[in-house]
């Protein structure tokens, strides 16, 4: 400690320690133990004291909210200090109990040691900032993200939330299956953001990590600190948000924190598989505030979406793969974008390592056991629209509550088709045809069935739909 006037280290001690207990009984236990209790005192000199903290996040949360308080209670202590500086030093910043002995808060050396659970967790959170950089993956970026129809407009909806300080819908919610591109484009999002206009704050993490911050800030009583720092930003990206389904605390919790943003027009961003009136296990109240803004979903991908990945991605490999092979994957791997890069990585690390060229021949040794899987992996989705396509109704029929003939029929081959040829309950089936009971499934098989054999014009029907969907 460097002081340069008649004031002893031990003085000094005592005058902080005072405050900090002012402090704690000004703002109260929740916010001093968050943000105060880790303050020490560093360099006191030229009328100046320097008050040390342990991240930016937290050196710019106390510039705001409490150093005029602080220098004020400072020139009530001592009228020599005319200035507080908040620094950050993260080595020497630690917490001694305000308003105890001199040696809490002593200058010149560390405070006494307190039990790490609880300041760990408020330092955690504080460093949520912090630690986006490891968090966002540089691989996904808006200019390697391959757009085809559907995906267009999730594509331009996130361009547009990146792009804009000003907020036009909130939120905005991305949903579809697995491996659609849902988290590319959250992470593209954050990316554009921070590096376009890098004094926005944006936090981005996935629902449950979300959850776990505020089981812990339950357990160690630092709720305070958890609120000011998820209201405090300026673009909020939450991911995965169907994983609190049924965790009606943290609903709670994102409920009100989604209020407070928005209410401060903040930007807020969410993503999940499923629409917001889908999500099963979601109070109606926070349904309802999801679908506020612009919903846009990720459809399963195209033939020509699934070879323009595969190409981009054979770029960015700079390696040379002969075209019908990249179209021999993009008719084969139709489930996720994920399996299908995984598929290409896969070819160019056996003909690296082999030293085999790339051919049709050795791609189809080499993935024998991904393409026997998607042979018989057939979705709900693509039954559905295989089977409006074939009776010329609308996809929308298929979750519609319309019961003329020309509607009910297809829907119920459709039902039963997923029932033959996909891995889904019943429950689960029911719930992709506009939320139908079980039953409701159960009847349609065993119609359908009644139908084939008894009719063979209607059986060749199906059993044509059948093979379309399998081949």
């Amino acid at each position: 400690m460097t002081q340069d006037w008649g004031w002893t280290d031990q003085a000094l001690a005592e005058q902080w320690a005072r405050i900090r207990g002012r402090l704690r009984e000004e703002f109260g236990d929740a916010a001093y133990d968050s943000w105060l209790k880790p303050l020490t005192l560093g360099e006191v000199r030229d009328g100046r004291a320097r008050i040390a903290v342990p991240t930016r996040f937290m050196r710019d949360w106390i510039d705001e909210n409490y150093a005029p308080r602080i220098q004020s209670l400072w020139s009530d202590e001592n009228a020599d200090i005319r200035d507080v500086e908040i620094i950050v030093e993260p080595r020497r910043a630690s917490s001694g109990p305000a308003g105890g002995p001199p040696d809490a808060g002593r200058v010149g050396r560390p405070a006494r040691r307190e039990p790490p659970a609880a300041p760990a967790m408020a330092q955690e959170g504080r460093e949520l900032f912090d630690e986006l950089d490891s968090t966002l993956d540089p691989r996904f970026r808006f200019d390697n993200f391959v757009v085809g129809k559907p995906n267009e407009l999730a594509h331009a909806a996130a361009r547009r939330c990146s792009e804009s300080e000003a907020v036009t819908f909130n939120p905005l919610f991305l949903y579809g299956g697995v491996g659609l591109g849902k988290t590319h484009l959250m992470h593209a999002i954050a990316w554009h953001i921070r590096e376009r206009t890098p004094q926005r704050r944006v936090l981005y993490l996935s629902a449950e990590k979300f959850m776990y911050q505020f089981i812990r800030s339950l357990r160690f009583k630092t709720t305070m600190a958890f609120k000011e720092q998820f209201r405090s930003v300026d673009v909020l990206m939450i991911d995965d948000v169907q994983f609190i389904s049924g965790k009606d605390s943290t609903q709670e919790e994102f409920f009100h924190t989604f209020n407070a943003l928005v209410d401060r027009n903040r930007q807020v961003v969410v993503s999940a598989d499923k629409s917001p009136s889908d999500l099963e296990g979601l109070e109606e109240r926070l349904k309802s505030r999801l679908g506020w803004g612009l919903v846009a979903d990720l459809h399963p991908t195209d033939y020509e979406l699934r070879l323009g990945i595969l190409q981009s991605k054979a770029e960015r490999l700079e390696v040379e793969i002969p075209a019908k092979v990249l179209e021999f994957l993009a008719h084969k791997i139709v489930s996720n974008v994920r399996e299908l890069e995984g598929s290409l990585n896969r070819i160019v690390a056996h003909a690296t390592l082999i030293g085999r060229p790339i051919s049709l021949e050795t791609s189809q040794e080499v993935l024998h056991d991904l393409l026997r899987a998607n042979d018989r992996r057939v979705t709900i989705e693509e039954i559905q629209k295989q089977v409006a396509e074939h009776y010329n109704i609308r996809l929308a029929d298929m979750h519609s509550a319309r019961r003329a003939r020309a509607v009910a029929r297809p829907r119920q081959v459709a039902m039963y088709l997923a029932k033959q040829l996909t891995a889904r309950s019943l429950p689960e089936i029911g719930r992709k045809f506009g939320g139908r009971d079980h039953t409701t499934v159960m009847h349609a098989v065993r119609r359908i069935e009644e139908l084939r054999s008894n009719d063979n014009s209607f059986n060749e029907d199906v059993e044509l739909l059948r093979r379309m969907l399998e081949s």
